[in-house]
């Protein structure tokens, strides 16, 4: 087969400003020339290959995608219907990966599907409707099966705990559900989601199952884990981990105290409480606590409840020194994350079931690691001081580095 491409018509369409490639590309004539060629040389192969009197049976034709524009593709075809094109498969309809590469990427930043559509048809000139678009960003779940299943690091110094909620489809109407993230860092100072999971609702019950999860998937031990206030969570962690550091965060307790205190009273104490978990020692916080409760917990006896109960968990942060504590001593890290999540959702109001929310969120996961490629700050100085208060769980594993 001759190729046969109209060099003055092509000098034209350039001069006329249009691109070599995309929309009405200069260059789409000739890559339909190549490919039939192509096209005609396998079925050519593929007949000197067949020793029954098999033959060539004319071609079907079929519009292709591609980002030099679209196309309509002669396919040949042999008598006995046995010719496989492997360089254009029977049911593939663009040329590269490059077109799925291109969604995956815009899918991954929060566009709707029509958006999606809207910037592949502006850059390629090619048209894809929302069950194609689809059934491309569905090429995620089973990636995201997999990575779900990946093998974790035996220990991890830090991990992060927390939960978002989405309203998505669930047998005919739409309900809240939560949404499970566990951060960790790991022995070089790495961020890394361990795993997401998706629930009815929050409760520590849940995060039992988690918490196994990680662990039959290679955890043995981890250092210390901060999370929010919910009731029996370290508990459920210390079922699973039973020498982990449980760090309840401040922030959380700060705001949970607030919502308590009269609004013109809020101020003044925001201010007071500063002493409390901003204090050297732990001792010294215990003493500006009971100052405060003197002062405050006549009127606001919850407020102080609360911290009493939950003090062990609260004040652990202050046995270490300033660089773990400014670690641990708030959840914001998976917050941030979290921040993230809502920023590619916030134009879905709901979802129409779970794995179309869960493999927008994995697509996310995937773009925002790209970034982690660096330690935390101070990350050389952490691990030092890591080592002197956890030497002996940590001796092993420091050695493999």
């Amino acid at each position: 087969m001759k190729i046969e491409i109209d060099v003055e018509e092509f000098a034209s369409k350039l001069k006329a400003g249009k691109s070599i490639g995309g929309k009405d590309g200069a260059l789409t004539p000739l890559i339909k020339q190549l490919t039939e060629m192509a096209l005609q040389a396998e079925l050519e192969t593929h007949l000197g290959q067949d020793f029954s009197k098999n033959r060539k049976n004319g071609t079907s034709s079929k519009t292709m995608k591609s980002e030099s524009g679209t196309f309509e593709l002669n396919t040949p075809r042999d008598r006995n219907g046995s010719f496989e094109p492997e360089l254009v498969k029977k049911n593939q309809t663009h040329m590269s990966d490059e077109l799925e590469s291109k969604m995956l990427s815009l899918f991954a930043l929060g566009n709707s599907y029509s958006q999606i559509a809207d910037h592949i048809e502006d850059i390629y000139g090619v048209h894809f409707s929302k069950p194609a678009i689809t059934a491309v960003t569905d090429k995620l779940i089973p990636k995201l099966e997999e990575w779900k299943k990946r093998p974790l690091e035996r220990i991890y110094p830090f991990i992060y705990l927390d939960a978002i909620h989405y309203k998505v489809k669930d047998e005919g109407r739409y309900i809240s559900k939560a949404f499970y993230t566990v951060l960790g860092v790991n022995l070089e100072g790495k961020k890394e989601i361990l795993g997401l999971y998706l629930n009815e609702s929050e409760g520590a019950k849940f995060w039992l199952q988690v918490l196994t999860d990680l662990q039959n998937r290679g955890v043995h031990d981890i250092l210390i884990a901060s999370v929010d206030g919910l009731k029996g969570f370290p508990e459920a962690i210390n079922s699973i981990f039973p020498n982990t550091e449980v760090q309840l965060c401040i922030v959380h307790q700060i705001r949970n105290s607030l919502k308590y205190m009269a609004s013109k009273n809020q101020k003044q104490f925001a201010s007071e409480l500063k002493k409390v978990y901003q204090a050297f020692t732990k001792e010294e916080a215990e003493l500006e606590l009971g100052k405060l409760e003197e002062k405050w917990g006549k009127n606001y006896p919850i407020i102080f409840e609360s911290w009493r109960n939950k003090w062990d968990n609260l004040s652990n942060y202050f046995k270490y020194p300033a660089p773990i504590r400014k670690i641990i001593y708030t959840t914001n890290i998976i917050e941030s994350v979290h921040r993230q999540f809502r920023t590619l959702t916030k134009t879905k109001g709901a979802f129409p079931n779970d794995n179309s929310l869960l493999k927008l969120l994995f697509a996310g996961i995937q773009n925002a690691q790209k970034k982690w490629t660096m330690p935390i700050r101070d990350w050389s100085l952490t691990i030092s001081q890591l080592n002197i208060h956890f030497k002996e769980r940590l001796k092993h594993d420091l050695d493999l580095l």
